[in-house]
């Protein structure tokens, strides 16, 4: 196995990982956890009691939805309402109910990496929602992005739920959040979920449940490395560990090497060593209050119109403008 000469790669996926592995310290990105193992995973993490921004956000919709939804409506001209990371949908089905009975002029176009997300999703809404009109957009956020700008001349609305934001520390987000503002028109929203700062033991617990399905999305990652390169980690020997740091809002996700181990990945030619305790970076989740927001937004080029709560505060969607 050669380590010195940089393969030829057949994806993204490959660059990354090989990127990844090869650097110091290692690190692997989040997005590749999905896959249809992946996918059901995250779905029961979001049901898990511990992980509170499920219901948090769910609780949000269906208190303010009629006030949501005129914020979208504006004047009645036609818009389309874009979801990144679109997921199973069950929030958003509130507010495109909402939508339908409030007679709405809009279509709806959800956006995942996973095809299979998006393929259920879908269904769902064709046969839950029949009045929706539907159009699927597979890809990453920044790829779809450029789409979004180019879209078809009607307003735009772009939801960005679950506190997806946090997976960026701050120069990337403020990077992603201009990308989204260059996406958007001046009579065009954006509406996005922050997980908001809170007892670290809450966070903690909602990024390392008891059960291990955390764990399991997290190992996935090495599955998935194993399935689609012919790679041999064995997910025993890593250990997912959580820290949140309170002062900054970060919380990070690692898989510990639990020995000195060397793994073979076949489609990069590559052998990974691992010391006893190495990690491996793979998530960041960022946490936020408004005054941090409001930075982001004011770095971005945006403004924040409004904002909503859950009674307890523990997550906000805020909206913002051009």
């Amino acid at each position: 196995m050669r380590n010195k000469e940089i393969p030829t790669f057949t994806s993204v996926f490959e660059q990354e990982v090989y990127e990844g592995l090869t650097a110091f310290p290692k690190h692997l990105s989040s997005k590749y956890f999905y896959d249809e193992v992946g996918d059901k995973l995250f779905q029961d993490i979001m049901a898990m009691p511990e992980y509170y921004l499920t219901n948090c956000e769910f609780d949000i919709f269906e208190a303010h939805k009629e006030v949501i939804a005129q914020h979208f409506i504006k004047d009645g001209s036609p818009f389309s309402l874009f979801e990144l990371g679109a997921g199973d949908g069950k929030k958003t089905k509130v507010l495109l109910n909402q939508l339908v009975n409030s007679n709405a002029d809009f279509d709806f176009r959800p956006i995942d990496i996973s095809q299979n997300v998006l393929d259920q999703l879908e269904n769902s809404i064709k046969k839950e929602i029949p009045e929706v009109i539907i159009n699927t957009l597979q890809g990453t956020y920044f790829e779809t992005l450029r789409d979004i700008g180019k879209a078809n001349g009607k307003r735009k609305v772009i939801l960005f739920l679950g506190s997806n934001i946090g997976n960026l520390l701050h120069p990337m987000a403020i990077e992603f959040l201009k990308n989204m503002r260059d996406s958007i028109g001046d009579g065009d929203l954006i509406f996005m979920g922050f997980d908001q700062k809170k007892h670290p033991q809450v966070i903690l617990d909602a990024y390392n449940d008891k059960t291990g399905i955390t764990e399991a999305f997290n190992k996935n990652i090495l599955t998935r490395i194993n399935k689609e390169m012919g790679a041999n980690f064995n997910l025993d020997n890593f250990l997912h560990w959580e820290v949140y740091d309170p002062e900054t809002g970060t919380a990070k996700s690692f898989l510990v090497s639990k020995e000195k181990q060397e793994i073979t990945i076949e489609s990069l030619d590559l052998m990974v060593r691992l010391k006893r305790w190495e990690t491996i970076h793979t998530e960041i989740s960022q946490k936020y209050d408004d005054d941090v927001v409001e930075w982001l937004a004011e770095k971005s080029g945006l403004s924040v119109v409004t904002s909503f709560s859950d009674n307890e505060e523990n997550y906000k969607n805020y909206i913002f403008k051009k």
